[in-house]
């Protein structure tokens, strides 16, 4: 395991330590921005050619042999949807490629998760946003050994197994602290262990925040008014996502009442956790009665 600021300068890191140019990387269709992104960047400036499909035909690309850096979410950001194929991808993956990286950002601590069977692998990509509670500036990442031992893009911290090395030499810690930076500032990790042990004192692990999360999304599923497509249902995510042409009206006029949701494009994206209640729920649904019926 290895800490940084963001999981894009641990992307970048990953990506360094891969030698083809151009990298042929293969993806889901539904990837977060930090990926999103940097990945456009890199196709404009010839530095990699990316192929995008739905998730549901990642395992079957990823098994062709055509590729270097294979990159999947857990949980889609856009649509709430879990990808089921993480040990598939995993038994392609070699030290020389291709290489798997799973993005944990909507996974981690939203849904119990046990990599362990594929964790000499994969990498795994994740941080302190969003149900961890930690905030910013608390990155990590699993690194598989054998995969990636010298990083092109690296900072001192990576080397202080080897500081006593002779002047001119680079060396590499020989764990995960190999992809590490150099100084940043360790605030984030300290909310982080802060916010574990908190939950730890009140008896709540994962499981239980999850099951807390789920019967409020229950009730609203079972209550809502909303003529849209839900598009992740039976999904352990803790957000439910619904598409309508109507997602943009409808996040206003909540936000109007103060009520926060989230729209992506024509998505509207409820979430729930540990601070909410069913009376919450119900405020929710008689809003969107309200301005289901405008």
């Amino acid at each position: 395991m290895v800490f940084a600021s963001n999981t894009h300068e641990l992307l970048l890191r990953i990506v360094s330590a891969l030698p083809r140019r151009p990298l042929r990387i293969l993806a889901s269709d539904g990837e977060f921005h930090s990926f999103r992104r940097q990945a456009a960047r890199w196709e404009e400036a010839g530095s990699v050619v990316v192929e995008r499909v739905p998730m549901e035909r990642l395992v079957a690309r990823a098994a062709s042999g055509e590729h270097d850096l294979i990159f999947a979410s857990h949980v889609q950001f856009g649509t709430g949807r879990v990808f089921d194929g993480i040990a598939e991808l995993a038994a392609l993956a070699r030290p020389d490629g291709p290489w798997v990286v799973i993005d944990g950002y909507h996974g981690f601590m939203a849904m119990e998760t046990d990599l362990s069977a594929v964790a000499d692998r994969v990498f795994y990509l994740a941080g302190g946003y969003k149900y961890a509670m930690a905030g910013e500036g608390c990155a990590f990442l699993h690194a598989p050994p054998g995969f990636g031992p010298r990083p092109e893009i690296t900072g001192w911290y990576a080397e202080f197994d080897d500081l006593s090395l002779p002047p001119g030499s680079v060396g590499y810690a020989p764990d995960a602290r190999r992809f590490l930076g150099a100084t940043f500032d360790p605030s984030g990790i300290y909310r982080f262990v802060a916010v574990r042990d908190m939950l730890a004192d009140e008896g709540l692990a994962t499981a239980q925040i999850a099951a807390h999360s789920a019967a409020l999304r229950d009730r609203l599923l079972a209550e809502h008014p909303l003529e849209a497509e839900l598009l992740n249902p039976g999904s352990p995510a803790r957000f439910v996502a619904f598409r309508s042409p109507e997602a943009a009206r409808w996040k206003a006029a909540l936000e109007a009442d103060d009520i926060i949701v989230d729209v992506r494009g024509d998505v509207l994206r409820i979430g729930f956790g540990l601070y909410q209640d069913p009376r919450d729920v119900v405020r929710l649904v008689e809003a969107l009665a309200d301005i289901a019926g405008r």
